[in-house]
Formats: C-alpha cells, sequence, structure tokens
C-alpha cells in the first residue's frame, strides 16, 4: 500500500498526540535529544554524529572565542547561553585541530600560576610559566538569523479528518523553527579570514511535550539548552561546520607543539 505525504503526516501527528497524552516520564542515559554529542579526547571521537565530517589529521591549534555581539537574533525568544562549548567539541571529534582553551579553563590555568606565585602551591608543581600552546588560529561563531512561525493551515487539514477533528487545538502550538549561522576562521598569524562558512537547519514543533521532527543535517535537532529554538540553532553550527572542513583541508599544516602522551 502506497501512502503519500499527507497521509504520512496524519499518522505522524496522531501518534504523536497519543504519546504526548500517554504522560509516561523515563530518564534515559544518552538518550537525549541532541545532534552535537558524545566525547572527544585521547582515546578520539566518541558517540559523535554520524553526519559530522572529519580530518585525516589536524592541521593547526585553534581557539574559539564568543561573538562580542552575543547570539540573540529574534524578537521572539533570547538565548540564554553560548554555544560555543558545543561547537568547541565538534571541532575537537573532526580532527581537524587540536583545541586550546581561551576561556573558563585558561582563567583556572591563571589562577594556578597566581597561586604558585603566592608560594601556596608546591615549588615543582607542573604548572609553570612558557608552557601554554598558542592559538594558531581562531573560529567565531555568528548567529545571522533566527524565527519562529506560526503553524498556518495545519488545524484545517486537521479538521478534515474525522478521527483527528478533537485534537485541531493542538494544531496552534504547531511551529516551524529555522536558524542561519556562520563560522568564521582567522588566522592569529597573519589576521587573515582565510574560510568562512555558513549553516542552517529547519525543524517542525509539535509543541506537545517538546516533540518535534525533521530537522535539517540529520537527526532531530541538537540541544544545547532545554529549548527547541536552541536545538535548530546548534543543528545550523553543525551544518556550518561541515561546509568549513573541505576549506581546512586545503590549509597548509602549521608547525604545531608535541602532543601530550597517552597510554597504549
Amino acid at each position: 500500500m502506497q501512502v503519500n505525504n499527507k497521509t504520512a503526516l496524519f499518522l505522524l501527528l496522531s501518534s504523536s498526540l497519543f504519546l504526548a497524552a500517554c504522560g509516561e516520564k523515563k530518564t534515559e542515559l544518552g538518550e537525549g535529544s541532541s545532534e552535537v554529542t558524545g566525547a572527544a579526547g585521547p582515546a578520539g571521537a566518541k558517540g559523535a554524529s554520524k553526519t559530522l565530517v572529519k580530518c585525516d589529521a589536524p592541521v593547526a591549534t585553534l581557539s574559539l572565542v564568543e561573538n562580542p555581539n552575543g547570539y540573540t537574533m529574534s524578537s521572539q525568544y533570547n538565548l540564554p547561553s553560548s554555544p560555543v562549548p558545543l561547537i568547541r567539541l565538534l571541532a575537537q571529534q573532526s580532527g581537524c585541530f587540536r583545541v586550546v582553551d581561551r576561556a573558563s579553563g585558561l582563567k583556572a590555568v591563571i589562577q594556578e600560576q597566581e597561586l604558585k606565585d603566592q608560594g601556596i602551591i608546591r615549588k615543582n608543581s607542573t604548572v609553570s610559566k612558557g608552557k601554554g600552546y598558542e592559538a594558531q588560529y581562531t573560529i567565531t561563531p555568528s548567529l545571522t538569523f533566527s524565527e519562529s512561525k506560526a503553524g498556518g493551515g495545519i488545524g484545517a487539514i486537521m479538521g478534515m479528518i474525522p478521527f483527528l477533528r478533537n485534537f485541531t487545538g493542538y494544531a496552534e502550538k504547531v511551529s516551524f523553527k529555522e536558524a542561519q549561522v556562520v563560522l568564521l576562521l582567522t588566522d592569529n598569524e597573519t589576521t587573515e579570514q582565510l574560510a568562512a562558512a555558513t549553516g542552517s537547519a529547519k525543524t517542525t514543533d509539535l509543541g506537545m511535550g517538546g516533540l518535534s521532527f525533521g530537522a535539517a543535517g540529520g537527526g532531530f535537532g541538537a540541544g544545547w539548552s532545554n529549548t527547541n529554538e536552541a536545538k535548530v540553532i546548534v543543528a545550523a553550527f553543525l551544518d556550518a561546520h561541515n561546509k568549513l572542513v573541505p576549506q581546512v583541508r586545503h590549509l597548509q599544516e602549521k608547525e604545531m607543539p608535541p602532543a601530550v602522551p597517552v597510554k597504549k
């Protein structure tokens, strides 16, 4: 039996209504709605998105900095925090760069050095001046567009179906969220902007218990906070990262500091 697009949408809406009505709560570790997920480190990239584009080897050291203009580009909602930590995870999982910290981790390093200078930390501490790695490149993220749009005629479509007619009130909660972002790559030696990439994502939010479907770039969006707006924005950053990697592959490798030894 062939199922057309409208029939598939009706089935998806009806099944989602049933799920929303169940009211069962369950917590599953590692099962959150996140497009940017997993880990990166000496053991390699673990649990990364299947859509993540990677490099065979790092070309340089990299820092990621906050956009000085922030990330609020819509009158309908404000984003509470920064996407930079998850973009740093993307950069490390891709293997294109070795990532250096220029945020809270750096502040902690400076604090340890100050404690040593004050005689609080042992003299033979492994923390000492002159061992830090320079950031040879910098990535600056920018949120250029984000918006939520009303569901439009979905309520009218549902009203034509006897089974779904009583649930048309839920259609008012349906919204289409979309975002566009940019990643800018700067050479810290020359200050030249060497590469730039845009990313975009769109998702349909049913508005019922946080259920959503259809994020561009694969999967069900990405989670940097508990809002669907933030999820689609991080999915857009994943899209921008994937478009930036082919540009990075054409960069000449720079001389990098020795890698931290790991267990074999």
